[in-house]
Parts: structure tokens; sequence; C-alpha cells
């Protein structure tokens, strides 16, 4: 390995005032480790042409995202067919990617992770062509993850109460969901397509997912008594619905699970989309692949 030459990319907006002391402490502890390294601001179009470059000419061994999900996808996106690792601090407020791979919330811990240098590949998705690094979501849970993303942690039953209830006044979806070997139709309040098993502060929605299986974890939340809505999502969450036998259970289950490399989602009633948490226009049609180990993260 030739000597490691980092980028440290910085979000001027994401976060709070603590960016300074961040800065600070980044410069420090890397300069004890005579590692060389340099700031570059993050770009708020997702334009990282520039960056692209620099890696290339400069011989940039390690890119380090100081920031939250929107950032990372952006950039990993941009960047994954590189020879780079990518390591993450995060700062954001879901930390999704960072918490379903292990990394350390606080700043020093993440630098030390950085410093030893391991990082495994991990993988991506497609959705209609879209990166995507962590989860997407079709009807509700683009809504709910967004709000998700943007509350503090005040504990998943009040938030379970609240902002769901709210969301399924609304009438479900229908889908059309067809797998290699067959397909079926489903009225559904909302479907994730995970990579990892987070919405973001530790709010787990495929408990299953792994980073590098090589497989999307399904989740639809099919129409059921809206009473009966917020206990079959903690329930989810808390890992109690096992992997299952998708036909026998298609009729008897509220919320069905299972993995599978590729799928295409019919949209017929063209509910909303968001991508790694961000809204995206919606399309009739949702066809959705693995990228398998699509980039190196550095990771314990």
């Amino acid at each position: 390995m030739h000597e490691r030459k980092i980028v440290y990319l910085l979000n001027p907006i994401s976060g709070t005032s603590k960016k300074d002391g961040l800065r600070k402490l980044i410069e420090r502890e890397t300069a004890a480790q005579e590692i060389h390294f340099e700031f570059v601001t993050t770009n708020a179009a997702g334009d990282y042409e520039l960056l692209r470059d620099k890696v290339v000419h400069e011989n940039i061994t390690d890119v380090v995202m100081i920031g939250g999900d929107g950032t990372i996808n952006q950039v990993t996106g941009a960047l994954c067919h590189l020879p780079l690792r990518f390591g993450i601090i995060p700062v954001g407020s879901g930390n999704g990617l960072a918490r379903a791979a292990g990394i350390p919330t606080k700043p020093q811990q993440a630098l030390a992770l950085i410093f030893a240098g391991k990082s495994q590949k991990i993988d991506a998705f497609r959705v209609n062509g879209h990166y995507s690094c962590m989860l997407s979501g079709i009807g509700f849970d683009a809504q709910v993850a967004h709000d998700f993303a943007n509350k503090s942690t005040r504990g998943l039953v009040m938030y379970t109460q609240q902002s769901i209830l709210n969301y399924f006044k609304a009438h479900p979806y229908q889908f059309e969901i067809v797998l290699d070997n067959f397909s079926f139709f489903t009225d559904a309040f909302f479907i994730s397509i995970a990579n990892s098993n987070q919405f973001g502060n530790n709010f787990t929605i495929a408990p299953q997912a792994s980073l590098q299986d090589g497989l999307l974890d399904i989740v639809i939340v099919q129409k059921m008594n809206k009473a009966k809505l917020p206990f079959a999502i903690l329930q989810q969450m808390r890992g109690n619905n096992r992997l299952q036998q998708l036909v026998e259970d298609m009729s008897r289950k509220n919320i069905l699970y299972f993995q599978t490399p590729s799928i295409t989602i019919r949209n017929l009633k063209h509910a909303p989309l968001h991508i790694d948490g961000e809204p995206r226009d919606t399309a009739d049609e949702f066809r959705i692949e693995i990228e398998k180990d699509c980039f190196d993260l550095i990771q314990p």
C-alpha cells in the first residue's frame, strides 16, 4: 500500500457549531499519526467531479466523510468505482450506515478506527439506476423516514404513537411485486428496501440485513387494522418477525419480510419514493438491484 493520503470532507452546514472543535481534533490527531491530509468542503449539489480528479491525480487513498446519510449517499455514489477507502465520522441526524457498520458515534473513536484502516467491501443497490447505499422506501415510509431522521431520539414508542398514527390516516397503496419465480399484488402502507438495517437513530427496520450478503432486505407493511399497526411495526423492529415463507404468509401476515438480490415493484397508485432518506420523483415501476461489493468502508 502506498503512503496514506486522507481527504476529510466537511459539510459546512450539517450538524452544529461543534464543527470547529471537531476540525481541530482531526487536525491534531491526524498530524500526530504523521498521515498526509487535507480538508475539502462537501458539495450541496452532489457534484464531485473535481474531487474525483483530485483523487486520481494526487493518489488519495482515503476519503473520510464528516456528515450524515445524505453526504454519504452522494460521495460514495460519485466515487465508488475508484480504488479508495471510505471512512465515516458520523455527525448527521440519522447516521444509518455508520450505525449499521458499527462505526463509533464519538469522533475520537471514529478517528482511531480510520487510523487503524481496516476496511471491508460493502454492497449498495440501484433503484431505476439511482444509487442507494442504505435504505429506500415507497409509500409512507418516505415521509416517516424523512421526519424521523430530523427528530432527536425521543424514544421509539412516543415516535410510533405520534407520527405513524398521523400518516396512517391515509390509505394504503396498491403494488404488484415481481420476483424471479412469482409475483403478487398487495395493498401496503409502505415497502422498505434495505441494504443496512437502519432508518438511523437505531430505528431498525430489517433486523437480518447485512451490508455484505449480496441481498436486499424487503419489508412490506401490508394493509391492516390501524390500531394494530404501531405494534406490528415495533415487533418488526425488535426482530420478532423472522425471515418468512412468503407464499403462505402473504394472506396471514401484516408484515412481509424477505431477501432477494433484485425485485421489480409496479407502483400502481404512484406512492412516493425516498432514496437514503431523500425524497425523489416517483415512477410507475421500480427495478431494484443489488450492487455487490460496491465500495470499501473502514469499519471495525
